[in-house]
C-alpha cells in the first residue's frame, strides 16, 4: 500500500502555482470549448496534448483533466440558452433547462447546473480516491491470462453499448487493433505494415491519429453541415433576483436527486464503455419516476437540470478507475489522458501506484482542485460564456484546424505527422459516415499493444490449447461473461428496433 509521505507529497505537488496555474487554464479552456456547441472537450483535449510535450507529467495532465471536468460544465450553457447542447452528455440538461431560460430564468438554471455539475464531479473523485489504490493492488494479482480475459471483456462490453450496432463495433474494435499493429513486433521485433515507411517502425504516433480521428473528422463534418450561424433566441432575463440565483433552499431540496446521479455516473463512469450521456438520461429517468411532482419536468425543473448535470459530470472520475487500476480506458477523455501518460514515458496499470505513487496523488489532488475551480470559473465566467455561443461556427472550426495542425507538426517534429493526421481525418469521417464508432476504434487502438502482449503470453502459457484455460477460473468467468455480455446487448438492441 502507498506510504503516507508519498501521499502527501503527491497532494503538495499539486497545490504548486505551476500545477494551479494550469490547472485554472484547462478548466477555463474547458468551459470556453463547451459552450461552443459541436466542439467540446473531447476535441479541445485531442487538441490540447501536443502542447503539453514540453510540461512535466502531474502539469500537462492536470491540464488535460480540467479541460474535460470545464467542458461537461460549459456543455451545459448552449444546452440550456439555445436548446442545442455543447456536448452529448448535455442533451438531458436541455429538456429542463431550456424552458427555464424561456421563462426568462436562464441564469438560474445555468447556475444550478454549475452546481450540480460540481456536486457529482467531487463525489466520484473521493470515490476514485478511495477506492482505486485497493483495485490496483487486486490487479496486480492478475496474470497475462486474465488480462487477456479482461480485455476481451471490456472489448464486448464498449462494443455492445457504444454505436448502433453490434457488428459494426466489432468491425471497429477490429481496424483499430489492426492500426495498433503497425511497426516493430513486440516479440519478434519485426517489422509490419511499415510499407517502406522507417518512420513507422516505432508504431503510429498516438497523436495524428487521435486528432486525426476525433478533431479534424468532427470539424470537416461539422462544417460540410453547418447551416451558418443560426442561433435561437430566449426570453429577456426578469428582474427579479430569485430568477438569476439558486438559493440554498433550492439546492437542498434537490439533495436526493443529486446523491441520485452522483451514484449512478460514478457506477456507470466505472464501466468501459457507457459514458456520461448514457448516465445524465438515466438519472433523469429515476429522477422524474420518483419525484413527488414528475409533470413538472420537461417544463423547468430544478430537479431535473440537478439530475442530469451531476450524473454526466460524475461519470469524469469514475472513468479514470478501470484506467488507473488496470490500464483500460473507460471513454475517449480517458484514451486521450492515457496518450497523455505515454507520451511522458509512464504505462498506465495497476504498477502505476507502485512506480509513480507521487504523481497519481498530485492527480488526485489536482481533480479536487479542479472542481473548486470549476465552481469559481463557472460563477465569473457564466456572462461571458453566454456570449461565446453566438460565435460563427466557420470561425471557430477554422483557428480549431489550424491548431490541430500546428500542434502535431510541434508533436512529430515534421510533415509526416500531419500526413498521418489527414489520412486518420479522412478515415474518421468515412466510419461517421457509415455508422462505425471512432470512439471503439480509439480505445482499441490505445488498448492494441498491450493487448498483443497478453495474447502472445496467453498462448506461451497455454501451449495453444484452449482446454489449459479451465487452469485460469477468473479468465474463464471473463471470457463466459464476454459471451454472454454480447448476445444480452444484441437481443437487447434487436428489442429496441423492433
Amino acid at each position: 500500500m502507498m506510504d503516507t509521505a508519498t501521499i502527501l507529497a503527491g497532494f503538495g505537488d499539486a497545490v504548486g502555482l505551476v500545477n494551479l496555474g494550469f490547472v485554472l487554464a484547462g478548466v477555463a479552456l474547458g468551459q470556453f470549448v463547451g459552450a461552443v456547441p459541436g466542439i467540446g472537450p473531447v476535441m479541445a483535449m485531442a487538441i490540447a496534448i501536443p502542447f503539453t510535450f514540453g510540461l512535466d507529467p502531474l502539469p500537462a495532465i492536470g491540464f488535460l483533466v480540467g479541460v474535460n471536468k470545464g467542458g461537461l460544465v460549459g456543455g451545459a450553457i448552449p444546452a440550456i440558452l439555445i436548446n442545442t447542447p455543447g456536448t452529448p452528455d448535455a442533451a438531458a440538461t436541455a429538456l429542463d433547462g431550456h424552458p427555464l431560460a424561456r421563462q426568462g430564468k436562464a441564469e438560474k438554471a445555468t447556475r444550478m447546473a454549475l452546481y450540480s455539475s460540481v456536486t457529482g464531479d467531487t463525489f466520484s473523485d473521493i470515490v476514485l480516491i478511495t477506492v482505486s489504490a485497493p483495485l490496483a493492488v487486486l490487479a496486480l494479482n492478475m496474470g497475462p491470462v486474465e488480462v487477456f480475459a479482461l480485455m476481451i471483456f471490456a472489448f464486448c462490453i464498449i462494443a455492445g453499448l457504444i454505436g448502433d450496432s453490434i457488428a459494426k463495433g466489432i468491425v471497429a474494435a477490429a481496424l483499430g487493433l489492426l492500426c495498433a499493429t503497425v511497426g516493430l513486433d513486440p516479440e519478434h521485433g519485426t517489422p509490419r505494415l511499415i510499407f517502406g515507411w522507417f518512420e513507422l517502425y516505432d508504431g503510429l504516433p498516438l497523436a495524428p491519429v487521435a486528432i486525426g480521428m476525433l478533431a479534424i473528422s468532427e470539424i470537416v463534418r461539422r462544417l460540410s453541415s453547418s447551416q451558418g450561424a443560426m442561433r435561437a433566441t430566449i426570453e429577456r432575463a426578469t428582474g427579479r433576483p430569485d430568477d438569476r440565483r439558486v438559493s440554498w433552499a433550492e439546492y437542498w431540496a434537490c439533495r436526493g436527486t443529486l446523491a441520485r446521479g452522483a451514484l449512478i455516473g460514478t457506477g456507470l463512469g466505472a464501466l468501459p464503455g457507457i459514458g456520461s450521456t448514457a448516465a445524465a438520461f438515466m438519472s433523469y429517468a429515476f429522477a422524474r419516476q420518483t419525484s413527488a411532482h414528475p409533470e413538472e419536468f420537461g417544463k423547468g425543473a430544478l430537479e431535473g437540470i440537478a439530475a442530469t448535470e451531476s450524473a454526466n459530470s460524475a461519470v469524469v472520475g469514475a472513468n479514470l478507475i478501470p484506467l488507473l487500476t488496470l490500464g483500460i480506458p473507460g471513454s475517449v477523455s480517458a484514451a486521450l489522458i492515457i496518450s497523455a501518460f505515454m507520451i511522458h514515458g509512464i504505462q498506465p496499470g495497476p504498477l502505476l501506484f507502485e512506480q509513480q505513487g507521487r504523481l497519481i496523488y498530485g492527480l488526485f489532488g489536482a481533480m479536487v482542485m479542479a472542481n473548486a475551480v470549476n465552481l469559481l470559473v463557472g460563477l465569473l465566467g457564466l456572462r461571458l460564456w453566454t456570449r461565446v455561443v453566438g460565435a460563427p461556427e466557420s470561425l471557430i472550426f477554422s483557428a480549431a484546424l489550424l491548431l490541430c495542425i500546428v500542434g502535431v507538426f510541434l508533436a512529430t517534429g515534421g510533415l509526416f505527422g500531419v500526413a498521418i493526421l489527414l489520412v486518420f481525418a479522412g478515415l474518421g469521417y468515412l466510419m461517421t459516415c457509415f455508422g462505425y464508432s471512432t470512439v471503439i476504434f480509439i480505445i482499441a487502438f490505445f488498448l492494441g499493444p498491450r493487448f498483443e502482449v497478453s495474447l502472445s503470453q496467453t498462448l506461451v502459457l497455454t501451449d495453444g490449447n484452449p482446454a489449459a484455460l479451465t487452469g485460469y477460473p477468473i479468465a474463464v468467468v471473463l471470457l463466459v461473461l464476454s459471451v454472454i455480455s454480447l448476445f444480452w446487448l444484441t437481443s437487447r438492441r434487436r428489442h429496441e428496433h423492433g
